[in-house]
């Protein structure tokens, strides 16, 4: 028989644990290619973007989503706690608690604009799937909050580092942007029959999969389009774009029927970010040792 985890391990299956370098590495990057160095603010935001911030993220889309993840077979591993909801009230409150003295910290370190893009991450993260919000039932809307989710904490970094906001860095987080709303809405299409039955609107329950799929592709193009605008060596990010493109075109005539399918290319987007990371982490030591 198996054992259900306690609520720590519930908690900790809420968070994603495979995603937390998601967040974590942009407020990272941003940070310390403006600071070029590490200090307390760096490993206190680096922390708070690893684990508090996914611990909120994760969780309170796991706490509203249970009724309908009860119908998502993809539930209950590495792409989404299935909790229980005797457990829904200690994972609202771990997020808070988790959160709140990250966030205490690096407001009183902060500026104006750090607040102001702190305050858009932490709004998003709640919008998405809180009740009387729910961005993520509003079709692009959703892709657009999920892709804030990622980005904002970029920001978040280069705002507290008080960067200059260059056309080059302009040019890459708007790349990001588009990178983070075509990986949602790829993501949203294995979930079109499930999302459909629960009455869940998204992106693909709208457009449908094939027509999903294939706005996530136009995205990641126009992605890698953006950073052959940058200063070198930011065009050879270009090519990081490419290994999604091919991931996903598989399925560029994809039905909703067929739909469940992309979760195999779904499973391989995850394994392409560890790769994607790695080439970018390349990149940005060139950037460095210029």
């Amino acid at each position: 028989m198996t054992r259900t985890p306690g609520v720590m391990g519930q908690i900790l299956l809420a968070s994603r644990p495979i995603s937390w370098i998601n967040t974590a590495f942009p407020f990272a990057a941003a940070y310390l290619l403006t600071t070029r160095e590490i200090d307390v603010t760096f490993v206190i935001g680096t922390l708070s973007f690893l684990i508090p911030y996914n611990v909120a993220m994760y969780g309170i889309n796991d706490v509203f989503d249970y009724a309908s993840d009860l119908a998502n077979p993809r539930k209950g591993g590495i792409e989404g706690a299935l909790l229980q909801p005797r457990f829904h009230r200690q994972v609202l409150w771990a997020a808070a608690v988790s959160n709140v003295p990250f966030l205490v910290y690096l407001v009183i370190v902060g500026t104006p604009v750090s607040w102001l893009w702190l305050a858009v991450s932490v709004f998003a993260v709640i919008a998405y799937s809180a009740p009387g919000l729910r961005f993520k039932e509003r079709p692009f809307l959703d892709s657009i909050t999920s892709s804030t989710h990622f980005v904002s904490p970029a920001i978040v970094g280069l705002a507290l580092a008080q960067a200059e906001i260059t056309p080059g860095i302009t040019l890459t987080l708007s790349a990001f942007f588009l990178w983070g709303m075509a990986a949602h809405a790829f993501g949203a299409v294995q979930d079109v029959l499930p999302d459909r039955a629960a009455g869940i609107g998204s992106v693909a329950t709208v457009i449908g999969a094939r027509a999903t799929v294939r706005f996530a592709i136009v995205l990641w193009v126009l992605a890698g389009a953006l950073m052959t605008l940058t200063p070198w060596p930011g065009p050879l990010a270009a090519i990081l774009a490419v290994p999604y493109i091919v991931n996903a075109a598989p399925w560029w005539n994809v039905t909703d029927e067929t739909s469940p399918e992309t979760n195999r290319s779904w499973r391989r987007f995850i394994a392409l970010n560890y790769l994607a990371g790695f080439l970018a982490t390349l990149l940005l030591i060139g950037i460095w040792l210029r």
